[in-house]
């Protein structure tokens, strides 16, 4: 995998527009109209779309419109706020949820590694995202996404960092999307200059990883 350089800082994380179908009875007559499920996604600089001309290009909003194509009842939430940590998705995750969630995605930890953090204190953090998301929405079902750290933070550490992933959904029963970058990490054609972000053709990649994981999850 390519060298990445230094993680940029901004802010974008825009909600996508509720939508809600009205439902008729089985007289005909207008039912009460049920709001679509919630997935949150609490990510950091890539889910918020840094870099990207247009923020539609983003993976949440891409995976909007593949809800949408699915039929399925569902909004994408994007919570993703530059440079973000594990520790800073840890002190908001309660308020990026709102009024709850049927879905979590969490897709943070890569500027964890890339500010060197201990992978114990990623791994905890995680951990206490998790119980805080099934405190405040219980019954949400929840997914993690992995990451991984280029060679040149060293074979130890990027070790012990990929395996943290894996171990954290194991052992809070939690569905895994194995490496949220799966065919777009390292690759220049795929990422801006900083070789950090995803381009708006990588950003496609990513959206497809999360999906082969998130259609299931929705279709059940």
């Amino acid at each position: 995998m390519a060298s990445w350089g230094a993680l940029a800082l901004g802010l974008l994380g825009t909600n996508a527009p509720l939508l809600a179908e009205d439902a008729a009875n089985a007289n005909g007559t207008a039912g009460t109209a049920k709001p679509p499920g919630r997935v949150v996604v609490l990510g950091d600089s890539i889910t918020a779309g840094y870099g990207l001309d247009d923020p539609e290009a983003a993976y949440p909003a891409r995976l909007q419109k593949k809800v949408e194509a699915a039929k399925l009842p569902y909004t994408i939430v994007n919570a993703g706020v530059s440079g973000d940590t594990t520790s800073g998705g840890l002190r908001r995750i309660k308020w990026a949820l709102g009024p709850g969630a049927d879905v979590l995605v969490i897709a943070l930890g890569g500027n964890d590694g890339l500010r060197g953090i201990q992978p114990k204190q990623t791994e905890d953090n995680l951990t206490a995202i998790i119980d805080q998301a099934r405190e405040k929405a219980p019954g949400v079902t929840i997914l993690l996404a992995g990451m991984q750290m280029p060679g040149n933070m060293g074979a130890d550490y990027t070790t012990a960092f990929q395996a943290l992933f894996p171990k954290v959904a194991k052992a809070k029963n939690v569905t895994l999307v194995p490496f949220l970058l799966e065919g777009v990490g390292g690759d220049p054609k795929l990422n801006q200059p900083d070789q950090i972000h995803p381009t708006a053709e990588g950003q496609k990649i990513v959206a497809e990883n999360v999906w082969k994981v998130l259609e299931p999850v929705l279709k059940k």
